[in-house]
């Protein structure tokens, strides 16, 4: 917890007190956490194991919102904004997590302002990418989108853009792209296939590969 972004200025027998208060839960692969519609009544933070995050469009559509593989907190904007769960956690492998009841968490917030400060900052990256988002859907065809987002799975801030030859960290379907990229799933597994005839990336068993990170920068504008 002291390695994340959140918990960075928070002193140590602090995050000692704030763990020792949480759960160590183990979950299954292919387990659920929590459902779209809970009541959010816990935060939880990943210490090993992947976690899919998705939601279901009014629409009945399936919308793949990130995928977590790091140390990380998540479930925490349920609990501060006192509303049901938005979206479904579901383990994609054997995870464990560490599990810390909604009123516990937010009286550390209370106690400590320099966390409650992080996760604001945290929040307000979140609108930022919302509406980068936006912002890709007006000015970036589907290719631009499907480069640019190929590149922001392995470099969420594109500051530093990967080498050539590097590996998606997770699968991702065609169907997550399309989600991500706000394109259709038959649209973009041909973007995918032109992509792979030009050689800006290839197949790595289920995992994609980027081989011409160069070439992808550049349809998608950075």
């Amino acid at each position: 917890m002291a390695e994340t972004l959140i918990m960075a200025e928070v002193p140590r027998a602090a995050l000692d007190e704030l763990a020792s208060n949480g759960t160590v839960r183990a979950y299954r692969r292919s387990t659920y956490l929590f459902h779209q519609g809970d009541e959010a009544d816990f935060v939880l933070f990943l210490h090993t194991g992947r976690i899919e995050v998705s939601s279901i469009s009014p629409t009945g559509h399936r919308k793949l919102l990130t995928t977590l593989d790091e140390p990380q907190f998540f479930g925490e904007l349920g609990v501060l904004g006192g509303h049901r769960r938005t979206a479904t956690a579901l383990a994609l492998e054997d995870s464990t997590v560490w599990v810390l009841g909604a009123e516990r968490f937010l009286g550390f917030l209370a106690k400590h302002f320099e966390a409650a400060q992080a996760i604001m900052r945290s929040m307000a990256r979140q609108i930022d990418a919302h509406e980068a988002f936006v912002e890709d859907l007006l000015h970036l065809d589907l290719k631009g989108r499907v480069a640019k987002r190929l590149l922001q799975l392995v470099a969420p801030s594109l500051d530093q853009l990967p080498t050539d030859g590097t590996v998606l960290p997770s699968v991702v379907t065609h169907s997550d792209l399309a989600n991500l990229c706000g394109g259709s799933r038959e649209n973009v597994t041909r973007v995918l296939s032109e992509f792979q005839r030009r050689g800006l990336i290839d197949r790595d068993g289920r995992r994609y590969v980027l081989k011409r990170v160069d070439g992808l920068r550049r349809l998608a504008s950075i």
